[in-house]
């Protein structure tokens, strides 16, 4: 890190320097320029709770992404948008993780994806009910769903780079990302879009529109929906395998050796979101916001080969390669009333519900353990998880005799419940039919029972778990000298299954001159564990030194996971610290840095997976046979990252010729695992080669993700014309095999570029038409022992996927 942080250092001195002489002729009154940076005067509601704090004024860094901004990405997935416009956010996207394929992670700060916030219009957004399980980048997390929200309803994004659970409760470790709805009463606007991979799939279709409706007395209405349509990527490899059990059969020589399908599924997706507004009179608005989604998917498995046990040959003699189909319902409501109250009082009362299903269905699969009765489709279960939240926020701005500007004064409470289901799949797709394999060289062994690819939930792992918690919360902010802002925040949680938490935070900024000013923060944070990790029960296909294991993910309450050492789970505990400057010596540039320590106290992992013949025999002394191993979540370690986020920003009045605006954005990080908790009895009784946390665990925190991630970009607008040029240099990777460290891989970083132009054919038609990696750019590629025979070239670690060169046009109209 020290190295790094020379590297920081340097960078910013280098994008100051030029600027100085745009300082200095600032005090000479003549020329003025018209290309400013008004995203620092934004106003901002998230980390603070006033009404009139700015992005240049906040003690902690916060990033506003306007919807202009986020328009000349030219993307359009919400995720991928906060990619390319924020240097310290990564979203892999990872292939061949079961439900993880149709949810995919994304992450803050090089933290786990549920230790960021999510917020719509400021209030929690609930969780996905899909928990992260196979090899990707925050395995063991469930997080918010990003791409439930459509881009088209956004109005603009705010991302706090700094714990605030303090002010917000559970989960703000890494920061908190708000979007914020658009809301107006009349115009809108429509989009069509289509584009393809430049390997010839990919092909997706895409229909957004937004329109605003008025309401009586200034109100408003404003829906916004989505429909689209994506065909799946394939990166996979040729499969040089032995197909047919005699090596001399001749349907070898005409096997179609392309059997797999690696990279995006399929996916039909629908969204709808209204925000509305209704004021009662001059001191009342009644509010509501809601969202309803769809998303239908289908991803594919490994393939199973024509020799393979888990074969039934009566049907699938050539073999077959098993599909997860998923659907997906996510909906959401809040409805609240917010206004003012006597002595300068004002307050916000609001109730949000939402609800995640996701249905997981089994295509062109087989339970074994049927034989040839085995149907080829099953629907296997559904995970529902849902969350009742209540809020009461009460603030006023008090006038202080020897303060120079006004105290705020918050305080509040949230009342919350949460509920976690499992519902059991058809038994076909769970049970032990009792028919042994049929032939082939382990005829009349016990065969594998559930279908293959994703055994169904069983009616032992079906329930609902449910919890409640009850915080309260109270923030003062003001300045004590016109110079020196102060933020002091304090919070105290009630949670029914482990207890109480009490977290603060104090940050500051201080002014030194006007161009220039220092920031600081120093906060504790928590976050409880889900339902999901406590609760969550399943039988699942994983990879281990590219062989496949059936692995079994126990609660920690379950007998079998006590057996092998699992305890009950307690809220991880953070620690963060933070100090910048920020610098803004004229109206058309400015420049941040921000650096941050975030210590993590008992943080929660999913275990190794624990395999071998020692785990085998000790699950079956505890009634669980048919599996090839087990895994339990634990707080098992400690961790601490360390970084430093650099933005710059200039705006450039090129007269007649236009305007350019430049954008760079650097992100160092560090995370050190710092305390392994060892083996609990139970697992050291099994010998030296069963850990619960190990070393592909550990690579995955440690090097999983780029310790260094480059942002540039250049937009310049003429008239009708609008091009950005945005180029990301990514750093390297590093994945570390769970025993041999001669299967240990570096992945080298990589520079990707997009490039999008847009013309306004009239004041209501544009145009864009764009490429997003047009330098088809792939990552390293695994080296043979970890390819599964070539089958995946790929890692699913790479933070920019691995599909290649993306071509689109769109056609977009407003009114």
């Amino acid at each position: 890190m020290g190295r790094q942080r020379r590297t920081a250092t340097a960078l910013a001195l280098i994008l100051a320097t030029p600027l100085f002489v745009p300082a200095a002729q600032a005090a000479d009154p003549a020329p003025q320029s018209n290309a400013t940076l008004s995203d620092l005067d934004e106003v901002v509601v998230t980390g603070t709770r006033r009404s009139d704090r700015t992005v240049a004024s906040s003690p902690v860094p916060i990033d506003v992404l306007p919807v202009d901004e986020l328009e000349k990405t030219g993307l359009v997935q919400t995720t991928q948008m906060l990619r390319a416009l924020v240097p310290s956010f990564n979203f892999p996207q990872p292939a061949n993780t079961d439900g993880t394929d149709h949810v995919r992670p994304a992450t803050l700060r090089g933290l786990s994806p549920d230790q960021t916030l999510v917020l719509v219009n400021g209030k929690r957004r609930h969780v996905s009910a899909v928990l992260n399980l196979n090899g990707s980048v925050g395995r063991g997390s469930n997080a918010v769903d990003l791409n439930t929200i459509p881009s088209i309803a956004i109005e603009k994004i705010e991302v706090l780079r700094d714990g605030a659970a303090a002010q917000y409760g559970s989960d703000a470790i890494a920061g908190v990302i708000n979007i914020r709805l658009k809301g107006q009463d009349s115009g809108g606007s429509a989009a069509v879009e289509y584009g393809e991979y430049g390997a010839g799939d990919g092909q997706t279709g895409r229909v957004e529109a937004n329109v605003g409706l008025p309401l009586p007395r200034n109100g408003y209405v404003t829906l916004s929906a989505e429909a689209h349509r994506s065909r799946p990527t394939d990166r996979s490899g040729d499969d040089p395998r032995q197909q047919y059990l005699t090596a001399g059969d001749p349907r070898e020589a005409t096997f179609d050796r392309h059997d797999s399908r690696f990279g995006d599924p399929l996916d039909k997706e629908y969204n709808l979101f209204l925000n509305a507004s209704l004021p009662v009179n001059d001191k009342a608005e009644i509010y509501a916001f809601a969202s309803l989604g769809q998303r239908d998917g289908q991803s594919a498995g490994f393939f199973r080969r024509a020799q393979d046990v888990r074969t039934v040959r009566a049907l699938t003699p050539d073999g077959y390669l098993p599909y997860i189909a998923s659907k997906q319902l996510d909906l959401s409501t809040t409805v609240g009333v917010r206004g003012d109250l006597p002595d300068d009082w004002s307050y916000d009362l609001s109730v949000d519900y939402g609800r995640n299903r996701f249905d997981y269905g089994v295509e062109n699969s087989v339970n074994v353990s049927l034989g040839t009765a085995s149907p080829r489709d099953f629907h296997a279960g559904e995970l529902v998880s849902d969350e009742l939240v209540g809020n009461l926020d009460v603030r006023k701005l008090a006038h202080v005799g020897f303060l120079p500007d006004t105290l705020s004064i918050a305080v509040g409470t949230e009342v919350r419940r949460e509920d976690y289901t499992i519902k059991a799949g058809e038994p076909a797709s769970y049970i032990n039919g009792g028919v042994p394999v049929l032939d082939g060289p382990s005829k009349g062994t016990a065969a594998a029972p559930g279908a293959q690819v994703f055994p169904g939930f069983e009616p032992a792992d079906a329930g609902t778990n449910s919890r409640g918690s009850v915080g309260t919360y109270a923030e003062l902010e003001t300045k004590l000298t016109p110079d020196f802002l102060v933020n002091l925040a304090g919070r105290y949680e009630h949670y029914s299954d482990f207890g109480d938490t009490t977290n603060g935070e104090l940050s500051a900024k201080y002014d030194l001159i006007s161009a220039l000013s220092v920031r600081g923060a120093i906060s504790t944070g928590f976050r409880a564990p889900s339902l999901a990790q406590s609760h969550y029960s399943a039988t699942s296909t994983v990879f281990i030194n590219s062989v496949p294991y059936d692995v079994r993910t126990f609660p920690v309450t379950d007998p079998a996971a006590k057996a092998l050492g699992a305890e009950p789970l307690k809220p991880e505990k953070s620690t963060n610290y933070s100090a910048g400057l920020v610098f803004r010596p004229t109206d058309n540039f400015y420049a941040t840095v921000d650096f941050y320590q975030i210590d993590i106290d008992d943080r929660i992992v999913l275990s190794e997976n624990l395999t071998g013949a020692a785990v085998v025999k000790l699950l079956a002394a505890n009634g669980v046979t048919g599996i090839g191993g087990g895994r339990f979540f634990t707080n098992a370690i400690d961790t601490r990252t360390r970084g430093v986020d650099i933005v710059g920003r200039y705006a450039i009045d090129l007269g007649d010729a236009g305007s350019l605006s430049l954008t760079a954005g650097l992100n160092l990080n560090d995370t050190e695992v710092t305390r392994v908790e060892g083996n609990p009895s139970q697992l050291a009784s099994l010998g030296t080669t069963v850990f619960r946390f190990g070393r592909s665990e550990k690579g995955r925190i440690e090097k999983g993700q780029p310790k260094n991630k480059l942002n540039l970009a250049a937009t310049y607008d003429w008239e009708k014309l609008s091009t950005t040029v945005r180029t990301t240099r990514y750093g390297s990777t590093t994945s570390l095999d769970s025993s041999n460290p001669a299967l240990d891989q570096t992945y080298g970083a990589k520079w990707v570029t997009d490039i999008a132009i847009s013309y306004q054919v009239t004041d209501a038609i544009g145009v864009t038409i764009g490429a997003d990696n047009v330098f088809d750019v792939y990552p390293d590629k695994v080296i043979a022992a970890n390819s599964t025979s070539g089958i995946y070239p790929y890692s699913n670690y790479s933070p920019f996927g691995f599909n290649g060169a993306f071509y689109y046009g769109r056609v977009s109209y407003k009114f």
